[in-house]
């Protein structure tokens, strides 16, 4: 039985996370009466964050998973840190939400309010015409429906109001935006800063741009950045944005935003007649009665799978494949980025100069690779960009059978040597048979249909991974560090946790799911503006792509809402 909800709402949110966040903000800030809906738990900014003051010593076992986490979190566990004793709370309970695996694939998944807009790195890159135009350049996949100038005044108002610490370039390949001053560059990161520019013209160092609060600029309820380095935990001060933090709250204060937690959202309802969408069905999570919303409009973002198995399940006589999935490609085009690729090193010098790890940031150098159209000199499509720190060696070194009694004691009085790591973050390309699917004859505790993950890297990511460690190899040799290794950790998709590309933008409804302004080519008044509306991935965090594609894509339903054309 289906309990019909009697009030008619002008939006629906689904998701609260990054894209929800924003979708529920701009909407109730033009006036639109706007359900927001989140398939997990209530968690209320600051009230909320359990762990967030805790020290090291208040920890049982001073963050190390215990057995009993790991058996419940057993898939997110083989990432190294979703299982840690303070942030394990923020990812599901993989027996409780289980999916299923043709190909290894890390789904790392938080089910609350705010979703992974707590835990995410806060890093935030704009993309630019590189990225936009490669894939037409390429034949690859299909063309983005947009450009760089199609989104760069929203980047602009995304920045604005959910600040980004960093340094402006004049680099084309990443494109320049509103900004703090950056985190401050260590004595290591500065030298070799120097001697990239020295001895490479066309690459450089810069500290990375980070959804973490610094300068002048009053951002209402939250305060600058304190350097706590704990904000996965959730941030008391809002220090880093979150939808928590800044764009739920900026919604509440419209006073047009409804709440409700504990929905889970499995079916877009579709008028055969009205040939449109009229709403949403939702399980309550506690409950699990059966209730349905109506809507005038219907933002999805609830993150790349979740999103594409709703609208996989919202069947229908005019879409039996799923709504707005006329082409077929619902679920295809996987993506992921490949890291955990570089190398790490030592540094001799600056032995006197105290070090404290506590910024919450790393530095980044910008993609160099694959700028120019030639292909001729090309190992491989696209490109990579490196991320990385530079941090006195830890207390290991006091596991050491080599000394002990008065030189032991002696050598732990004095800080350990500089050591430096770099570690690329490459692109993956939209490869069709790189899917998730929807498997009915294994359901969950709501009886619904699980996904199953087919997705792999490929020889194109191969020949990156290759040329990313060699290239940090040669980095930090010819910049002055010893004792370089490379490594190679291995990787599948899922373990960056920037799944994307399922319902994908595109220029042809025959190949493609959304238009250029994220609604779905036959469902106009539905938009979908999480990751899973991305064409190509580029090398860059993608999360201030989806909030600018989102405030765009709300600025236009509004429009055409105001002209009675959804």
């Amino acid at each position: 039985m289906i309990i019909k909800d009697e009030n008619i709402y002008d939006a629906i949110v689904i998701g609260t996370g990054i894209s929800g966040g924003w979708a529920a903000k701009e909407l109730c800030e033009k006036g639109l009466k706007t359900l927001v809906l989140e398939r997990g738990k209530e968690v209320k900014h600051n009230e909320d964050y359990n762990t967030a003051n805790k020290e090291l010593w208040d920890f049982e076992f001073r963050r190390r998973p215990s057995l009993s986490d790991q058996r419940k979190q057993y898939k997110q566990a083989r990432t190294g840190f979703v299982t840690r004793e303070d942030t394990k709370h923020w990812f599901v309970n993989d027996l409780k939400h289980p999916y299923n695996e043709t190909k290894r694939f890390d789904w790392i998944r938080g089910y609350h309010v705010g979703g992974r807009s707590i835990t995410w790195g806060r890093q935030t890159l704009r993309m630019s015409d590189l990225d936009f135009e490669a894939n037409k350049k390429e034949d690859i996949g299909v063309d983005w429906p947009i450009r760089y100038k199609d989104i760069s005044p929203w980047y602009t108002k995304v920045e604005k109001f959910i600040g980004v610490s960093g340094e402006s370039l004049g680099l084309p390949q990443l494109p320049d935006g509103y900004f703090s001053p950056p985190f401050p560059l260590n004595v290591v990161e500065q030298k070799f800063k120097e001697q990239i520019k020295l001895h490479y013209p066309d690459r450089c160092l810069t500290m990375g741009r980070f959804a973490n609060l610094t300068g002048d600029e009053t951002h209402l309820g939250r305060a600058n950045c304190t350097y706590r380095n704990k904000c996965m935990r959730g941030c008391p001060h809002g220090g880093y944005f979150s939808s928590n933090a800044a764009t739920l709250p900026a919604a509440e204060r419209t006073g047009n935003m409804v709440l409700r937690a504990n929905s889970i959202v499995y079916q877009i309802v579709y008028g055969d007649t009205l040939k449109k969408a009229t709403g949403v069905i939702v399980i309550d999570a506690l409950t699990k009665e059966k209730i349905e919303f109506s809507a005038k409009i219907i933002f999805c973002c609830a993150s790349t799978i979740p999103t594409t198995s709703i609208l996989l399940q919202s069947t229908s006589k005019r879409f039996p494949n799923g709504l707005g999935n006329d082409s077929g490609e619902l679920g295809h085009n996987l993506m992921d980025h490949h890291f955990r690729v570089g190398a790490s090193g030592t540094y001799n010098g600056f032995k006197d100069v105290p070090y404290v790890n506590n910024r919450p940031a790393s530095f980044h150098i910008p993609r160099f690779r694959n700028l120019s159209d030639n292909r001729s000199q090309q190992k491989f499509l696209r490109g990579y960009s490196f991320q990385g720190a530079a941090r006195r060696s830890d207390w290991r070194r006091a596991i050491q059978e080599l000394s002990y009694g008065e030189p032991l004691k002696e050598k732990l009085t004095k800080q350990g040597s500089w050591q430096i790591g770099i570690t690329g973050f490459g692109e993956c390309l939209p490869y069709h048979e790189n899917k998730m699917v929807l498997d009915y004859s294994k359901k969950d505790s709501w009886g619904l249909p699980t996904v199953t993950f087919d997705c792999e890297f490929k020889e194109n990511e191969k020949l990156m991974r290759k040329d990313m460690q060699e290239q940090a190899i040669k980095m930090l040799t010819k910049c002055g560090f010893t004792d370089v290794k490379g490594f190679d950790s291995f990787l599948v998709p899922g373990h960056a946790i920037h799944e994307m590309g399922t319902a994908r933008m595109g220029r042809d409804p025959k190949t493609s799911v959304l238009n250029k302004y994220n609604q779905i080519h036959s469902v106009p008044n539905v938009y979908v503006t999480d990751g899973s509306c991305m064409t190509s991935s580029g090398n860059q965090n993608p999360s201030l792509t989806y909030m600018a594609l989102t405030a765009r894509a709300v600025n236009h339903a509004v429009e055409q809402l105001k002209k009675g054309k959804l």
